[in-house]
């Protein structure tokens, strides 16, 4: 195959990082760079991306509202399965990288590129998602990975890569960072340098999507969410969009002190990290969608939900997400949500979410059957047989005693 490079779809976000990217590649590729900068929610104005791209002389420039599409077909998905990565990660990098590989495939296509260029460094996870969704989507694909190419190894060499080319540096910019941040509608997260002893406390000024569960009202706020067919759907009675419905979350649970998370992980490729993350929004509706599944999900398919969902989450988090398994898990829970429908109420009070009533038309629960008083639906003595059957096998255990030792030979 051939490594001639002609045109090449940039994951491009404006920053310096992808700034010498962009003029990297014409550097080094003598190839011409199509720019895509997508808006999942990250709260930043994008405008500034085109104008930089712009200025550095691209003439194909993609700016995408992704937003609903994010929450609708990934967020909401991901939610059936109450997917988190080793018992606590909401997956909120992991689940956006799909996307953006998914949009730089068909831009790609639309502009007759012959290859595709990520930002991520050659130490995360990142670069695994992107690739592998690449790579999914068009086994033909060429990938450039500049972090594992180029010897820009420090943020000074970027500078002075940068001055060299006259790429316009903000002043604020110049100093070292004192942490990364990544950033979408589902969550926030921060890692590196400032960050990276896991023994010292994140300071509170490295949250920005909530305050301090100390700080949060006296007064606990209560919310109605509805559900239909497993996806959160209104929010007090007003019907919303996906991605409205999180951003109302978000800012519900942000001004409560919900979703804050420090986690030591491990990452796809073998070391640890520790990362601060805030999904205010999305702790509200794991906790709510959890509430509707306890009364309208029957017993055997819960608890199979719950032994499916580590490794559902752990391929989200790896990268496959357009992978068979990954396809054939969200058919199994998508299945599972056909009559989760109906509606929970959540307190929000200093950090905490709790689900304090649900209600639905598809109920499995019947008040006769559990009621403490007198009943006619349910016989006690039927429980005596039920309770001699399952403890057979544990009787038959004890009567054999010890277990024989077989003979000696010697």
């Amino acid at each position: 195959m051939s490594t001639e490079i002609k045109k090449v779809v940039l994951a491009y976000s404006g920053g310096l990082d992808t700034s010498v990217i962009l003029k990297w590649l014409e550097v080094t590729y003598g190839c011409e760079v199509v720019t895509f900068t997508a808006d999942l929610g990250q709260g930043e104005e994008l405008e500034p991306a085109r104008k930089k791209a712009e200025l550095l002389g691209v003439k194909e420039i993609f700016i995408e509202d992704l937003r609903e599409e994010f929450v609708r077909d990934y967020v909401f998905p991901m939610f059936r399965a109450n997917a988190l990565y080793e018992g606590l990660y909401l997956l909120g990098t992991s689940i956006a990288r799909p996307l953006i590989a998914k949009r730089q495939i068909e831009i790609a296509k639309e502009v007759g590129a012959d290859a595709v260029c990520h930002g991520a460094t050659g130490k995360g996870n990142d670069q695994v998602r992107f690739e592998l969704g690449y790579y999914a989507l068009n086994p033909e694909i060429k990938v450039i990975a500049p972090w594992r190419e180029w010897d820009l190894g420090s943020r000074s060499k970027l500078i002075e890569f940068a001055e060299q080319h006259q790429i316009s540096i903000p002043k604020d910019k110049r100093g070292e960072a004192p942490f990364s941040v990544d950033a979408n509608l589902l969550h926030t997260s921060c890692e590196g340098k400032a960050l990276e002893d896991p023994w010292v406390e994140a300071e509170d000024y490295v949250y920005s999507r909530s305050v301090a569960p100390e700080e949060a009202p006296d007064t606990p706020t209560y919310i109605e969410i509805d559900f239909e067919r497993g996806d959160a759907v209104a929010i007090d009675g007003a019907r919303l969009t996906p991605a409205a419905l999180l951003t109302r979350l978000n800012e519900l649970g942000g001004a409560n002190g919900i979703g804050r998370l420090d986690l030591l992980e491990n990452r796809f490729v073998g070391m640890k990290s520790r990362g601060i993350y805030e999904t205010p929004g999305g702790t509200v509706l794991l906790a709510a969608h959890r509430g509707i599944e306890s009364i309208t999900l029957d017993k055997g398919a819960m608890h199979l939900k719950d032994e499916l969902m580590p490794r559902y989450a752990e391929l989200i988090y790896n990268g496959f997400w357009f992978a068979p398994e990954r396809e054939m898990l969200q058919a199994a829970i998508d299945k599972s949500q056909e009559a989760v429908t109906g509606t929970v109420r959540v307190k929000l009070y200093k950090g905490s979410v709790t689900v304090v009533g649900r209600k639905s038309p598809n109920s499995l629960y019947s008040m006769e059957h559990v009621t403490f008083e007198e009943d006619s639906v349910y016989d006690q003595r039927d429980a005596e047989g039920f309770i001699k059957l399952q403890a057979l096998r544990l009787q038959l255990l004890k009567q054999r005693g010890k277990v024989t030792e077989p003979p000696s030979y010697e």
